[in-house]
């Protein structure tokens, strides 16, 4: 089946009016309104068409915990061993909880999300799970495990980084340098990313978090402006969750972010705190920082979720709307006035018509 969407086309290359003419999920042809070779013989609709999203940071083996978090310190929600988070993992059995995060990715399917990362906790077993449950799903699954033995084992750090695509640890501050060194420099040698999370309860030191070198770090929602600069300097993105964050009584500065020129991608993070809808994050990212007075542009919340992304995990051509790329895109019957204004405030998987049929590779 075909499709042509006419109005404004968002990717890497930036926004402009024209059309996109779909088979099969795929680009086939672009240019201006009016110019398509279809000679009206294919659907035709009106809206605004972008790359499918990525979810940059989850942690979806809590999704099945079916109750509002406590309204307590946030260690006491998500910290190993004895979070609520952890207690429940410690006791969900394989067999529903792969039907929990299952269902999870199904909805992040259905609401347009092409590529997800998460950061697995439980072992070898908890990236497993995560995997058996993508299985089928047209979503590009970037599993980050994270080992369980202390001290560390290098038998299990070598299964995990074999099955694993790479390591996502908790923070600088919960594993010493040794640890650190060791498990990137395993990531690194296999061609997998080392990611932890920074600055997330208190601000911590960028001498800490930075060395080892990650791919990727977490939140800074506690960073200063120094800090920050640091990170931007490394070269090395953040991925931020500004509704996980406000829950317990944080919001990171997205706007300073976008100031001092940091790569941010967005994330929904704990699946038992937030549904894993990448709409709901961007149109609170925008609306909170609208809130605080010191807000952050539609184009900065488009590039975090759109398009950086997908240069962060290899497949840039996923995020190029063109014949003969690997993109998948959305269409979003919504207008194309102001599009990235009406992408990060008014989507949701209703005005989707031909939602991404899965992110490449």
């Amino acid at each position: 089946m075909e499709t042509i969407v006419e109005g404004s086309i968002i990717d890497v290359d930036g926004e402009a009016p024209g059309y996109l003419r779909i088979r099969e999920g795929r680009v086939i042809e672009r240019g201006q309104i009016g110019a398509d070779s279809s000679h009206g013989r294919v659907r035709r609709i009106k809206g605004i068409a972008i790359p499918s999203a990525v979810n940059a940071h989850t942690h979806l083996g809590d999704v099945g915990f079916g109750r509002e978090p406590p309204v307590t310190a946030v260690e006491n929600v998500i910290a190993a061993p004895d979070g609520v988070k952890f207690r429940y993992l410690a006791g969900v059995r394989a067999r529903p909880h792969r039907a929990a995060l299952r269902r999870a990715l199904q909805r992040m399917v259905g609401e347009g999300t092409g590529a997800f990362v998460d950061f697995r906790e439980q072992g070898l077993e908890g990236v497993r799970r995560l995997r058996a449950a993508s299985v089928g799903l047209p979503i590009t699954a970037r599993i980050l495990g994270r080992p369980l033995a202390r001290p560390l084992s290098s038998e299990e750090l070598a299964g995990l980084v074999a099955e694993a695509d790479g390591i996502g640890i908790s923070s600088a501050r919960e594993e010493s340098r040794v640890i650190r060194e060791t498990i990137s420099s395993t990531c690194h040698a296999a061609g997998k990313s080392y990611a932890l999370h920074a600055s997330e309860v208190i601000r911590e030191s960028p001498d800490e978090y930075l060395h080892p070198h990650p791919d990727l770090l977490i939140h800074l929602t506690c960073a200063s402006e120094e800090d920050l600069m640091a990170v931007r300097d490394a070269k090395i993105p953040v991925a931020v969750c500004p509704r996980s964050n406000a829950l317990y009584g944080r919001l990171p500065d997205l706007g300073r972010l976008e100031r001092l020129g940091l790569t941010m991608l967005l994330g929904t993070d704990n699946g038992l705190l937030n549904a894993p809808s990448i709409w709901r994050e961007l149109e609170f990212a925008y609306v909170s920082q609208r809130l605080t007075g010191h807000p952050v542009t539609p184009h900065y919340l488009v590039r975090s979720v759109f398009l950086d992304p997908w240069a962060w995990l290899g497949l840039p051509g996923a995020a190029r709307l063109q014949p003969g790329s690997s993109a998948r895109p959305l269409i979003l019957r919504l207008p194309s006035e102001d599009p990235e204004y009406q992408v990060v405030t008014r989507t949701s998987e209703r005005v989707i018509v031909l939602p991404a049929d899965g992110g490449p590779g």
